[in-house]
């Protein structure tokens, strides 16, 4: 009826009187005015004048450049422009002799474009050919899948002998009105996560007959059922087996462990190395690792455009295989032990912008060092230098203030491999005191204590049982000290401080191991078992059953030292390597309900 009265309304008898009663049209509006409130732009004359240079019809001008306004507005919005823009044509005619010819097509271009948009309306959905639909109520048989031609406003869907097992994502998205949902004695296995999202008006959901796997990909499930408004009959799990036949209404979303972690091969440095440790200095974080080859430490920091890390700087030596940083308030010195033309120590000097040597450590006493550890006590800054050779001599140096100066000789001629600083208490009620832990090539590791009296380490005693260590590292859980123990020839082990001495709690099958690092990244405690001659193997500590289960194999040739690095709430693990390149894994937390 609308079409019909606009063609009416282009009969020339009918331009000579205004018509006054058309929908909008009651209202008259300047042709600025009309722009403005429609948003449809007038074709500027030159743009007019290129359309019948080219030959083409202004229609198609006029339509390209304001269909998408006329199709967003209702038919009467339409029609209103289109008979005001008529009225414009009569009162030009009223001033002047004929109606300009542009101006008509104008206005008929318009005519095309309300046809347009009264042909654009959508089609009501039709009920889908396996489902009887009334008008409130659609009820499915033997469907295979859930139809998408659902009419929209249904409240009730039923599945009735469906044979479909799985469910599509926004299978109910177009059915917003749903209030009974049922589908009942199917095969489902698993639903995919919100299926019921934006199903506001739910007030029965039937699930029954189903044969729900309870896995993480379900976990969402049981979180919905803990909030829904919604009448939920119960449903049952049918594995796995130990969730069997147990009733899903009933779970609970700390009963499923679906967060795991990996490590993520994420950087290869094209170098060997054998010591890696990390430091902050000057509200940035840095990675410092001995390359034995090259005889350099390299210093590497984080790169927070491109995500990597990069070089930093170098001190160059000969046959390096430990460089130690230590920050004493605000100056960087870095030990740099090497296994020929001595060992020295070194201090960044921030206005000239580079490492400069200050010290040399006493060739006498340290002739082939193998480990260095930095350690405080009361105020007190120290390191101590594991020598492995058989004339040398296991040393702490103290700072003084201008320099680190030898401050006692410990275990002499024992070729000492490792050196291990940790806090433990002798009884239940004392307080932690200070040990040291050196491992040999020739007797048993051997624990020195920190006298207070007399600020030296004394109370020799060693660890029963366990010849041939080559390093000792430590960790602690909930307050108890473990020890990770590293044998080349034999297991490596685990054990507890229980006290008085350490006790085993669990071995690990090693051959070829020179490295039994136990790291912690976030709440996880790792113990990572490095070998010679096979993959490295990653261990997660298991709470419940107090000891480690295996979890992750890395591939690293002969690997020396594992060690975390936190960059920008990214966690890192380095593993240098002796005959391949050094790597770099990412720690990859992943949420298996997600």
């Amino acid at each position: 009826m609308q079409v019909r009265s606009l063609l009416q309304q282009l009969d020339p008898s009918h331009l000579a009187a205004p018509h006054r009663s058309l929908p909008g049209a009651a209202h008259r509006w300047s042709e600025e005015q009309l722009t403005n409130q429609l948003q449809v732009p007038v074709l500027k004359s030159r743009e007019r004048e290129a359309a019948k240079e080219k030959g083409g019809l202004l229609c198609d001008l006029v339509l390209e450049q304001d269909k998408h306004h006329l199709n967003s507005r209702s038919p009467v919005h339409v029609w209103g422009y289109f008979s005001d823009c008529m009225e414009s044509e009569r009162s030009q005619r009223m001033g002047n002799a004929c109606i300009p010819l542009k101006r008509i097509a104008y206005c008929l271009c318009l005519l095309s474009a309300l046809l347009l948009t009264e042909g654009k309306k959508p089609a009501k959905p039709k009920c889908p050919a396996v489902c009887t639909c009334t008008k409130d109520n659609a009820l499915c048989e033997n469907a295979r899948s859930i139809p998408r031609t659902v009419p929209p406003d249904v409240i009730s869907l039923s599945f009735v002998r469906s044979g479909f097992t799985e469910i599509s994502e926004g299978s109910f998205l177009f059915t917003p009105s749903l209030q009974l949902l049922s589908l009942a004695n199917n095969n489902l296995q698993t639903l995919p996560k919100d299926i019921f999202k934006g199903l506001d008006s739910l007030t029965n959901v039937d699930l029954r007959g189903n044969s729900f796997n309870c896995d993480c990909k379900l976990k969402w499930l049981v979180e919905w059922l803990g909030h829904t408004n919604a009448t939920v009959e119960d449903i049952y799990c049918e594995g796995p087996p130990e969730y069997k036949k147990r009733k899903i209404n009933s779970l609970s979303p700390k009963d499923f462990d679906c967060i795991i972690t990996e490590f993520a091969k994420s950087q290869d440095l094209p170098y060997q190395s054998l010591s890696i440790d990390t430091f902050s200095y000057m509200n940035d974080e840095y990675v410092v690792i001995a390359q034995p080859f090259t005889g350099k430490c390299i210093f590497l920091e984080w790169d927070h455009v491109e995500k990597t890390f990069r070089n930093y700087d170098n001190i160059t030596g000969t046959s390096t295989v430990v460089c130690k940083p230590i920050v004493i308030e605000t100056q960087l010195y870095v030990i740099v032990a090497q296994l020929f033309g001595g060992s020295h120590i070194y201090k960044r000097d921030s206005f000239a912008n580079k490492f400069i040597k200050i010290q040399d450590i006493e060739i006498l006493k340290i002739r082939k060092p193998n480990d260095i550890e930095t350690f405080k006590i009361e105020n007190n800054w120290y390191f101590v230098v594991a020598d492995s050779s058989k004339a040398g001599f296991t040393t702490i140096y103290k700072w003084n203030g201008n320099g680190f100066y030898s401050h006692q000789s410990l275990h002499a001629w024992y070729r000492d491999t490792d050196v291990e600083y940790l806090e433990i208490a002798r009884t239940p009620q004392a307080l932690r005191t200070p040990h040291l832990i050196l491992s040999s090539s020739s007797q048993r590791p051997v624990i020195y204590q920190w006298n207070k009296a007399i600020q030296l380490f004394t109370n020799q005693t060693d660890i029963p049982n366990m010849e041939d260590v080559y390093a000792v590292k430590h960790f602690s859980v909930k307050g108890d000290v473990y020890i990770c123990l590293t044998r080349f020839i034999g297991d490596s082990k685990v054990m507890k401080w229980g006290g008085s001495s350490f006790q085993d709690i669990q071995r690990m099958p090693s051959r070829g191991s020179m490295v039994f690092q136990p790291l912690q990244i976030n709440n996880y405690q790792y113990a990572i078992l490095g070998s010679d001659y096979s993959f490295t193997q990653v261990y997660n500590w298991d709470a419940e059953k107090a000891k480690f289960v295996k979890f992750q194999e890395l591939n690293v040739q002969a690997p020396r030292s594992f060690t975390h690095v936190s960059i920008n709430k990214r966690n890192f693990l380095f593993a240098s390597s002796f005959k391949g390149n050094t790597q770099i894994y990412k720690h990859v937390i992943v949420d298996l309900s997600a």
